[in-house]
């Protein structure tokens, strides 16, 4: 009996994901090492800043392109960071302006002019299934 109720529950979605798929297609990958590191912010506050992520990802560079799937973001308003750490020392390496020296890039493509984005430029919604493509800045 508890066999046909178990059936039963995964047939009808007791169990099911109530979190959408988020679907992140990396694109503009220079050089086939190190990682990426992904960072997800649900606010403005302390946008960009070290330790305001609602989450990382770290990923290991494998191709001059990425896809990656987040299923554990419940629905809501986020803003994505990434950069490629090539040289694998856990840090987006900056020159002397403070621009990033590896590739780097944001949530709806913002490419950066004379200061960081903003929360709300690269803010996207997630309450359905979503796929956003990236282009790492080189």
């Amino acid at each position: 009996m508890k066999t046909l109720f178990l059936y039963i529950a995964l047939i009808t979605g007791f169990f099911a994901n109530d979190n959408p798929k988020l679907t992140i297609n990396i694109t503009n990958i220079e050089s086939i090492k190190g990682k990426v590191v992904i960072g997800v912010y649900s606010s403005g506050k302390n946008f960009l800043k070290d330790g305001a992520e609602v989450k990382n990802y770290t990923f290991k560079v494998d191709g001059k392109s990425k896809q990656i799937v987040i299923t554990d973001l419940p629905k809501g308003d986020y803003a994505i960071s990434m950069y490629h750490d090539e040289n694998s020392d856990d840090e987006c390496n900056l020159n002397f302006l403070g621009i990033p020296k590896e590739g780097y890039g944001f949530s709806n493509n913002i490419k950066p002019k004379f200061s960081a984005p903003t929360y709300e430029d690269c803010k996207f919604s997630l309450v359905k299934d979503e796929f956003l493509t990236i282009k790492l800045i080189n």
